[in-house]
């Protein structure tokens, strides 16, 4: 029982730790069929079914990132199957905190939300600073890959800012 209880507070330390990356994962993905709320937990419980199987191949925010955007890709997915009764629109309730971010960040994650699935992926682990090879090994892509899905999305996001 003790083995039990020390793990569960290394992974309640670890989620602790990265709240706001599991967070920020979450947020761009969210939508009316699709809260944050509901979003962060099922990616806490996929951490939690995956964490005795962590082996340190990776670093744990790596790890993170790929389980996040793993789970709320996969909510996208279920989602998109499903009849859509009105076109979602989401960005402004969906940042942790909106009275900090200034217009300019709300026009731009509202671009970004509009983003295919992957490119939102890519975007956002640019945006945290990760190299092509983490945003690599985060994805599953090949690093060629990830510069061209990369230029691509900026383009279309620099398009959609000109409109």
């Amino acid at each position: 029982m003790k083995h039990s209880t020390e793990i569960e507070k290394a992974f309640l330390e670890m989620i602790r730790e990265n709240e706001r990356l599991i967070y920020k994962v979450c947020s761009f993905y969210t939508s009316d069929e699709y809260p944050l709320a509901d979003l962060y937990q099922e990616v806490v419980c996929n951490l939690w079914t995956g964490y005795p199987k962590f082996r340190n191949g990776c670093s744990f925010s790596t790890w993170i990132y790929r389980i996040a955007l793993n789970t709320c890709i996969s909510g996208l997915r279920k989602e998109l199957k499903t009849p859509q009764k009105v076109p979602v629109s989401v960005l402004g309730d969906v940042l942790i905190e909106p009275e900090s971010i200034n217009d300019q960040i709300k026009e731009m994650y509202h671009f970004i939300h509009q983003l295919k699935t992957m490119e939102r992926a890519i975007i956002l682990l640019y945006l945290e600073e990760k190299s092509y090879q983490e945003i690599a090994d985060i994805t599953g892509l090949t690093v060629s890959n990830v510069a061209t899905k990369l230029k691509r999305s900026k383009q279309k996001l620099k398009e959609m800012s000109n409109r």
